[in-house]
Parts: structure tokens; C-alpha cells; sequence
């Protein structure tokens, strides 16, 4: 049978990486692919970097859209990353084409996916992004074909190796936040500006593909509720811990009769719980079905091997005619639930306020919650000190985010509470 020729753009770690896979298990590839795959086409802007693998002989495009042009590929791979520019213009050209995509790049799919999606089905070819999301993990697959029958109630994860490194850091050797995300750039497991990674927005993403393949609705970023870690603060680590919780960085997108919520923020989880497990750089994907029940999957989430292995799954896939709708169905049967905002959320809290020692203060918070309907489970304080500042911490029973949120704006204006309280929402994954 004739071989797929595929056109990889971006020769980055994870493009270097998909063309070393495909070479080097060539022959099992074929096999389950039911021919040959070859690379004969690459693109990228410097010919001249050494990237671990030998590029000879191969078409080579400086101009990543007129690789999408070239008559002799048949897929156009894209791992250059960015949610427009090159990679854009590149699948929307591969695309118009009438050529299948597999990408990597989750930032385009979760800003652009409604778009990409309607050109990927009115040209009939297969638009695959199993890379995007949690790595090596194969968790598109599951949500989208192996949980199809299911009505899927939530999906959620630990969705960025990055955040739960630096908090898993954090919790075994006592480390405060800047000085693990120090040590974390180092070792190559932050970028330069981690922003991108510690602000929530690269596991937002995910969670928006996870939840639109999930509901069968367009992807929709702006729907998102997106918190980082930079205010986890070791005191917060070692509360967790005296609680029997874990601190991770969760995306969670749920769908009741109401509408579908989705939401990235700093999460306490209990120590029991299997996510609670899964450590440094690591993501997990959690799914819960009507009929299945509870799924989890665990495995690394970033890097050229894992990343790789997801592009190529997708290749073969395309390559035995196995073409899925890009959200799991077609554009006239996805769903039009509402999204819910973060205020219509209920659940329980952490909330951790430096006060001064003095009495009184402990009456004027319990006020504060009482006035806003929220129901105290515990209260810890550590330590006398009086006149000087001391952690007081609340963790309350199930409530609306919306008093939570008045309860926090009164909180922070009593002379007694020193800095801005901290708050992290507690779930029972």
C-alpha cells in the first residue's frame, strides 16, 4: 500500500521528537497502521540547528503554509505552538486543502477550536489533537471514544506538570513558592516567563478542549474561570497538611441540568484521594460517567517522548481511515447548554486570614460569616503571639461563591486582618 506521507512544521522538541518516533519504530507503526508512514517534508525557520535528528533529504519550507501546499503531502503535522500566527494560518491552509491535521498546540484549538472545527468537517477531513491535552496520557481518546456511550457528568485533572511539580516541591521540603519556581526554571521544568504555566492559562486551555470533547459543545475559553498558584504560600501547604489535604492545581468542568461550569484554580483535596497521589511533574485526568462510573488516568504530561507518542497515535488513526468529529459529534447535534458562572459554584472553603492577636478578632470574623450564611466546619490557630500577626484558618461547610466572596471583601476591611485572606476552594475528587 501506498505510504502517508506526512509534513511535520516546527522542529522543535516535540516536532524532532514525532519525526525520531515514526523513524524508529517504523515497522510497528506500519503494522498498526496498515502502511507505511513517512516523513518527507519539514519546516522550520534555522536548517542549520542541530536537532538530535537527521532532516537530509527531506523537503524542507522556511514558509510553514506552503508546506500545507505541497502536492506530495498527504497529513500536515503542526507543533509549532501559539494560538495564531504560523500555526494558525498553517492548519486553516492544510485544512482548506482538504488535508487532515494533527496538532499538538492546545492555546489554537481552545481560542480558534469552534472555527477550526466547522473547516475541519466542511472539507471532511480529520482535524486530531490527542497531543494537546495531558501529553502521553491518551486522555482525548478516553473521553471522546471509549466514554462515547456515557453521559459524562465531570472531567477534571491535574492538567500542568509545571504547577504540580512546584507545589509538590513545596509540600516535601517546606520551600516557599519563589524559591521552588527558581530551582524549577533551572532543572527545565519552567520557562524563562512561567507565567504562562503558573497563572493557570496553559491548563485552562486543556480543560476547555477536555470539556467541550466531554458535553459535546464548541469549545468556548472565555467560559473559563482561571486561577495559578502564585498565592500558595508554604503556611497554606502545611494547613493542608494538618487538615488531611493535599494542595494541587485542578481544572474541573461539570454539567448539571443547569448548565456546564468549568474552572482552573488552586484546589484542596483529601489526602485519600488518588489525585492527591499523583506528584511532581505528572498530570492525571479524571472522568465520571453515568454508566462507566469514575475513570482516572495518570502519566507525564509533557516532553518529546510522551508528546510524541500522542502526535503519532493520531497519525495512525488518520492513516487507518478512523476519523472522529473534532467534539465528538457533529456541528447540528453539539450541545447549547448554558455556561454557569464562578458564583453560581457551591462548595466547601479554606480560607486562611493573618490577624493581629488580640481578643475579639476571632468574634469579628465568625460575624463576618454569619452575616453571609456561611457555616463554619473548623477553625485552627496556631501559636499565640499577641499583638503580633498569627494565621487563623476556616474551613467552612458548603456555600455559594458568591457569599464567600462578600464574606471575603468584609474580611479584608477589619483593621485587624493584616494582608488579604487566602482562599482555596476544597474538593472531594
Amino acid at each position: 500500500m501506498k505510504p502517508l506521507s506526512v509534513g511535520v512544521a516546527g522542529l522543535g522538541t516535540v516536532g524532532a521528537g514525532v519525526v525520531k518516533l515514526l523513524r524508529d519504530n517504523a515497522e510497528l507503526i506500519a503494522a498498526r497502521a496498515g502502511r507505511p508512514i513517512a516523513v518527507t517534508a519539514v519546516s522550520s525557520r534555522d536548517r542549520r540547528r542541530d536537532r538530535g535528528v537527521p532532516v537530509d533529504g527531506l523537503r524542507w519550507y522556511e514558509d510553514a503554509t506552503a508546506l500545507a501546499a505541497d502536492a506530495g503531502v498527504d497529513l500536515v503535522v503542526e507543533t509549532i505552538g501559539g494560538s495564531g500566527g504560523t500555526a494558525r494560518a498553517l492548519v486553516e491552509a492544510a485544512l482548506a486543502a482538504g488535508k487532515p491535521v494533527v496538532t499538538a498546540n492546545k492555546a489554537l484549538l481552545a481560542l480558534h477550536g469552534r472555527a477550526l472545527a466547522a473547516l475541519a468537517e466542511q472539507r471532511g477531513v480529520a482535524l486530531a489533537f490527542e497531543a494537546a491535552v495531558a501529553g502521553g496520557i491518551p486522555a482525548i481518546k478516553a473521553v471522546r471514544e471509549g466514554l462515547a456511550a456515557n453521559q459524562i457528568r465531570r472531567v477534571a485533572g491535574i492538567l500542568n506538570g509545571t504547577c504540580n511539580y512546584i507545589l509538590t516541591e513545596m509540600r516535601t521540603r517546606g520551600l516557599q513558592f519563589a524559591e521552588v519556581l527558581h530551582e524549577a526554571q533551572k532543572l527545565g521544568y519552567a520557562e524563562a516567563d512561567p507565567s504562562f504555566d503558573i497563572d493557570g492559562v496553559d491548563a485552562a486551555h486543556k480543560l476547555a478542549i477536555l470539556a467541550a470533547l466531554a458535553f459535546n459543545r464548541p469549545v468556548d475559553f472565555s467560559e473559563l474561570h482561571v486561577e495559578g498558584i502564585r498565592a500558595v504560600s508554604a503556611v497554606d501547604i502545611a494547613m493542608a497538611d494538618a487538615l488531611g489535604f493535599r494542595i494541587k492545581l485542578l481544572g474541573i468542568a461539570t454539567r448539571t441540568e443547569a448548565g456546564v461550569s468549568a474552572r482552573v484554580h488552586p484546589c484542596m483535596v483529601p489526602v485519600a484521594s488518588p489525585i492527591a497521589r499523583v506528584d511532581g511533574v505528572f498530570n492525571a485526568v479524571v472522568a465520571e460517567g453515568d454508566a462507566v462510573g469514575r475513570v482516572m488516568l495518570e502519566g507525564r504530561g509533557a516532553g518529546a517522548g510522551p508528546t510524541a507518542s500522542a502526535v503519532v497515535a493520531d497519525i495512525i488513526d488518520i492513516a487507518r481511515g478512523r476519523v472522529t468529529p473534532v467534539w465528538g459529534a457533529g456541528a447540528a447535534s453539539l450541545s447549547a447548554a448554558p455556561a454557569l458562572p464562578m458564583e453560581r459554584h457551591r462548595g466547601a472553603y479554606y480560607l486562611r486570614l493573618m490577624v493581629v492577636d488580640r481578643p475579639g478578632v476571632i468574634a469579628d470574623v465568625t460575624a463576618v460569616l454569619r452575616d453571609a450564611a456561611i457555616s463554619m466546619e473548623s477553625m485552627l490557630q496556631r501559636g499565640r503571639a499577641p499583638g503580633e500577626a498569627v494565621p487563623v484558618v476556616v474551613t467552612t461547610h458548603e456555600c455559594e461563591e458568591a457569599a464567600m466572596q462578600r464574606a471575603i471583601t468584609r474580611l479584608a476591611a477589619l483593621d485587624s486582618v493584616l494582608e488579604p485572606p487566602a482562599l482555596i476552594r476544597i474538593e472531594t475528587l
